[in-house]
């Protein structure tokens, strides 16, 4: 369960961060983020699964990039649901799309399903990296 709240809080930062990075997209503040964040995550639990398998011939043309345009549609759908969130256009929404994509990758690569810091330490035998 902590693991959950811990990611639930990285995309809350991820949204944070791409309203100062993005011109087109507003956040009125860190609840509004919050709640964003957390219809951002039952959208891409419930939504996401499907329209990948509907688009899948596409999403396999473009060699997976497709599945930005999938992430920005969702997230244009949570700006008509969160009153605090402002997306001002698909550019911006897909923009917004990448860098909450990036943000939430680096940031949740260092956490654990039990929700613990984790890292991975590699250690030089000879002429490998173990």
């Amino acid at each position: 369960m902590p693991g959950i709240i811990i990611r639930w809080l990285i995309l809350t930062v991820a949204v944070i961060i791409c309203a100062y990075i993005v011109g087109g997209i507003h956040v009125a503040g860190f609840f509004s983020a919050f709640v964003a964040a957390a219809f951002l995550g039952i959208l891409n639990a419930l939504f996401r699964p499907i329209l990948l398998l509907v688009t899948l011939p596409l999403n396999v043309l473009t060699f997976g990039l497709f599945t930005f345009v999938i992430n920005a549609v969702l997230l244009l759908m949570v700006s008509g649901v969160v009153s605090g969130l402002e997306i001002h256009g698909f550019w911006s929404a897909m923009g917004g799309a990448l860098i909450i994509a990036l943000v939430s990758w680096a940031l949740s690569s260092f956490v654990s399903d039990q929700g613990r810091l984790e890292y991975i330490e590699l250690k030089k035998r000879g002429n490998r990296w173990e």
